[in-house]
């Protein structure tokens, strides 16, 4: 009996009865996505509908109250997974549909590479004649375009990634038959080579018109996202289990700013500074090291962190992944957008080269400074990013139900673990931390601000260098980043929530006496990667239905 029990559970490492029809979908999504390459077009689109409803039946068949608990979980994420690529194909074609009439050539290109896919002998004069036609009706499409000014970011986006998607449509029939068929390769190219132009020109155009959306015009700091409103925020709340709305989770960040307030103006207050936390802050950033120093001064950090963890017998450390992590340095280029370090398997420091100007060297320096960086260094590294990519390689590798509230919450977590630790040392340890604390707080305000309408990209960065007191080419990198870097609209929402998920799994779990810290860490990171009330519903065996809707309340936001 044992062994059985030891092999089941040995099984359930890597295993669960939904893995099998997940296997399946995986493969079969991805051998559609090549064939029918063509983003936007209808027959792609028609043809993934078909499928994800085919295995959606395929799951509900699967006897669901029989399950243990991570397999109900499995089904559940998967079955929302299923749901979220038809409503996201159904919102193409609501799009799709919309840019029609920018689009009366469409099907006779879509039809050119359709004969293609089975190698049908062209009728090059034919098709010569064909593909000039459309260069035509497109001249014409191209014409009243110009003249449009009514046309929305989100149509002007999609309209644009047709163009394109047809473009590589004519690409693929052009690159089959040229210089292989004698007749096509004497035929085609003039008029191929005049259509491909247009096109590409019809996709700028296109892609130019969403600057006439008025929600859209730059205010000044060159940053153009793309507001999505309260109502896309709360559904996809919803889909990453976050059963909060936005209103409340900026009310969760500005409770969360006042305890910041309050701890920064003690360590100011030890520093010297009276209430002036911000003269104590540009003390800490001060403390930069010397360009040449900073690998050396982010290693001491790396040591005293993973030493720290070890103390206090937090989490099995892999040994291969503290062997294998490495270690490069940011190109300047990266640094515009991302102006602090990152991590995982590799540690990438961001630092000026001397290639920079001199205000953007120090201004690099200053907001890298050791004080700030060891309050992130175990973020990026051991027990946060790089552990997760380690173990999500390792454990249960066939989930793939990534959400940033688990990835950027877990290793936000350890911040605030580590801080109630004491693992900051000193004031300045603790200002450095807090800076990262108030950023995290201010940007689930100006990321929600800004998707609901309510504030513009320069607002945020005027909110990031006076409330958390960031250098300003900081702060534009940290927008621009946001907003065009082609994270999700919940991204910098996902650190601090996702943060407090875990840290409220923690208290109900650790602090109750129920498991050691080590026990609940090790235990979360071989789940591999899902909303975090996914991960509590599996480590308190919660009994789940299959139509299950988010509602843990993970915050006391009301209480005094």
């Amino acid at each position: 009996m044992q062994t059985a029990i030891h092999a089941q559970s040995t099984l359930y490492e890597q295993s669960s009865e939904v893995n099998n029809i997940m296997v399946t979908y995986n493969a079969d999504r991805g051998a559609l996505n090549r064939f029918y390459f063509v983003r936007n077009s209808p027959e792609r689109r028609e043809r993934l509908k078909t499928m994800y409803e085919g295995y959606m039946k395929r799951l509900s068949q699967l006897g669901f109250e029989n399950l243990p608990t991570g397999s109900k979980v499995d089904y559940i994420l998967f079955q929302r997974n299923l749901e979220d690529e038809l409503y996201e194909l159904a919102q193409e074609k609501k799009e799709y549909d919309a840019n029609a009439g920018w689009f009366p050539f469409a099907e006779r290109i879509y039809a050119i590479e359709k004969a293609r896919r089975r190698g049908a002998a062209p009728d090059a004069p034919a098709l010569a004649a064909e593909m000039n036609g459309i260069a035509k009706a497109l001249l014409t499409s191209k014409a009243a375009l110009e003249k449009e000014k009514n046309m929305t970011l989100a149509l002007s986006r999609r309209a644009a990634a047709t163009a394109k998607g047809l473009q590589s449509a004519l690409k693929s029939s052009f690159d089959f038959y040229n210089g292989y068929d004698p007749l096509y390769t004497w035929w085609i190219p003039m008029p191929y080579k005049r259509l491909d132009s247009l096109l590409d020109q019809y996709a700028a155009l296109l892609a130019a018109k969403g600057k006439s959306d008025v929600s859209q015009k730059d205010d000044g700091s060159g940053i153009i996202g793309q507001p999505i409103g309260r109502e896309e925020i709360i559904r996809q709340l919803q889909y990453e289990m976050i059963p909060y709305t936005p209103e409340d989770l900026i009310a969760i960040a500005n409770k969360e700013f006042a305890w910041c307030d309050a701890e920064m103006l003690k360590a100011s207050r030890e520093m010297g500074f009276g209430d002036d936390w911000k003269a104590a802050m540009e003390k800490v950033k001060n403390s930069y090291v010397p360009p040449s120093k900073q690998p050396e001064a982010m290693m001491k950090l790396y040591n005293e962190s993973v030493d720290f963890i070890r103390q206090h017998d937090l989490i099995t450390i892999p040994e291969l992944g503290e062997e294998t992590w490495r270690m490069s340095m940011m190109a300047p280029e990266r640094q515009l957008v991302s102006p602090f370090f990152l991590g995982g398997e590799e540690f990438i420091i961001s630092y000026p080269t001397n290639t920079m100007q001199h205000d953007d060297k120090m201004m690099s320096m200053r907001g890298n400074n050791p004080h700030f960086s060891r309050a992130t260094v175990h973020h990026e590294l051991f027990a946060g990013h790089a552990m997760q990519q380690f173990m999500n390689s390792r454990y249960k590798t066939y989930r793939r139900f990534n959400t940033p509230f688990w990835v950027e919450g877990w290793s936000l977590y350890w911040e605030r673990l580590l801080w109630d630790l004491k693992f900051p040392v000193s004031p300045e340890d603790r200002i450095g931390m807090l800076f990262w604390r108030m950023h995290r707080c201010a940007r689930i305000i100006f990321s929600l601000s800004y998707h609901t309408g309510k504030w513009t990209p320069l607002q945020c960065i005027d909110f990031l260098v006076d409330r958390v007191n960031h250098e300003r080419a900081n702060a534009e990198g940290e927008v621009r980043r946001s907003f065009t870097g082609g994270y999700g609209p919940l991204y910098q929402v996902a650190y601090m929530i996702g943060g407090l998920q875990f840290e409220a799994l923690k208290k109900e779990l650790v602090d109750s006496g129920k498991m050691t810290y080590k026990q609940f860490h090790d235990a979360i990171i071989r789940e591999n990667a899902m909303p975090v009330e996914m991960v509590r519903a599996i480590l308190i065996n919660q009994q789940l239905t299959k139509d299950f809707k988010t509602n843990w309340k993970f915050y006391p936001l009301f209480a005094k």
